[in-house]
């Protein structure tokens, strides 16, 4: 049986999480609420939880600071962080403190069964009931991230947490404070994938559904998926789908000014 600590300074917060998935699935069924920075360390010593969801802001204390404290004290355990801030800042200071994940507000309950069912099966060596299974896919590698290195994991992360951002494999390397050269060749090995391929992909992936799902001018989704100039946006697209951004469009005349040469 495991035990998971939930973190927030809101009552309904934690009211929420506490029913959104129904935890026994997992074994999960015994759980503890703490609502400071402070009481989170007293119930995490007495408790002791294989997992601690926590929110990025605990009154005027900071999540990975929580992380950081119970780290530094040997606590076994695996965190998730939840915040209501779109912030890559924060979410680079969870990974380094050693957050397994982030999840946005309000939390889908989807992602969350993933990652719980991550912590389960790779760091906590646990099994699952083979109905209540539901492994969360890479949508550009095609394999369950259950599959993947603690270290792959992190990595991808980065990625489809700042795909918009200028980040480079140099860039990753110095968040996790390691050598470029080593992860680039763990995650080419692992992924058989260059970091800047993969890259290119789950942009090209997030385009792609943008582009067939929203009505977003192409200009706009260039510039939310990384690309400032729409000539090489236009370029890439091309070369990775075959097809440029308009022919993927149903209705392709409302995107005229959008159109290159």
């Amino acid at each position: 049986m495991y035990r998971l600590l939930i973190v927030d300074d809101e009552p309904h917060i934690i009211d929420g999480v506490s029913r959104i998935i129904n935890w026994s699935d997992y074994n999960i069924k015994d759980i503890r609420a703490a609502y400071s920075f402070q009481e989170a360390v007293t119930v995490a010593f007495a408790f002791r939880p294989h997992i601690i969801l926590t929110d990025v802001k605990i009154g005027k204390d900071w999540g990975f600071e929580l992380i950081e404290a119970l780290s530094r004290a040997n606590l076994d355990t695996h965190y998730i962080m939840m915040s209501g801030y779109d912030d890559f800042d924060l979410v680079r200071k969870s990974l380094l403190a050693g957050a397994r994940d982030y999840l946005l507000k309000p939390i889908d309950k989807e992602k969350l069964r993933a990652i719980v069912e991550r912590i389960i099966t790779v760091d906590l060596h646990g099994t699952l009931p083979s109905t209540e299974k539901s492994e969360e896919i890479d949508p550009v590698l095609g394999v369950p991230l259950s599959s993947l290195s603690k270290l792959t994991n992190k990595v991808l992360l980065i990625v489809k947490s700042a795909y918009n951002e200028n980040i480079s494999l140099r860039y990753v390397a110095d968040l996790f404070q390691m050598n470029s050269v080593y992860i680039g060749q763990a995650f080419l090995k692992e992924t058989h994938m260059k970091f800047s391929e993969y890259l290119l992909a789950y942009r090209m992936h997030i385009a792609y559904d943008l582009i067939r799902t929203t009505d977003e001018k192409i200009s706009y989704i260039a510039r939310r998926v990384g690309y400032q100039h729409l000539n090489y946006f236009y370029s890439l697209f091309r070369n990775y789908y075959n097809m440029s951004p308009r022919d993927l469009r149903s209705t392709p005349d409302e995107e005229e000014e959008d159109e290159v040469s």
